[in-house]
């Protein structure tokens, strides 16, 4: 299973991973619309949510749309969404993400792209074993 891994010591506050993110995706540069948010604490530290891809949303979404494919990616089948939103406000990561443009929830799907833009290294893709998820 990939999974994005942060340093976040080492991350300086670019935005240039949320920026990659959205234009990915959404065909254009909006913070907003990212599915890794970096928020600049006052002490110089920052504070980035993503998704570790747990999985703890999968029981909460009353349609199941949201599923572990089989890589081990957690995904939201935008089909049967009915636009809820219960798994943005129960993701213990704060990585359910959700925009007014959209009536469906997204996340992170550990697909990389930050990673090359990342200009510190502050991102990478792990692969890890299922049975460490």
């Amino acid at each position: 299973m990939k999974k994005l891994i942060i340093n976040k010591d080492l991350c300086i506050g670019c935005h240039d991973c949320q920026e990659v993110c959205s234009k990915a995706f959404f065909k254009e540069k909006n913070l907003n619309k990212s599915s890794i948010k970096v928020t600049e604490i006052v002490d110089g530290a920052n504070k980035i949510n993503h998704c570790n891809q747990c999985g703890t949303c999968i029981d909460i979404c009353p349609v199941q749309a949201i599923y572990r494919d089989k890589n081990g990616i957690v995904r939201i089948n935008k089909k049967k969404c009915v636009g809820c939103f219960m798994c943005v406000g129960y993701c213990p990561e704060a990585a359910m993400m959700q925009h007014d443009d959209y009536l469906e929830p997204f996340k992170c799907i550990a697909c990389g792209l930050c990673t090359k833009k990342c200009p510190t290294g502050a991102l990478s893709i792990e692969i890890a074993q299922e049975a460490n998820i």
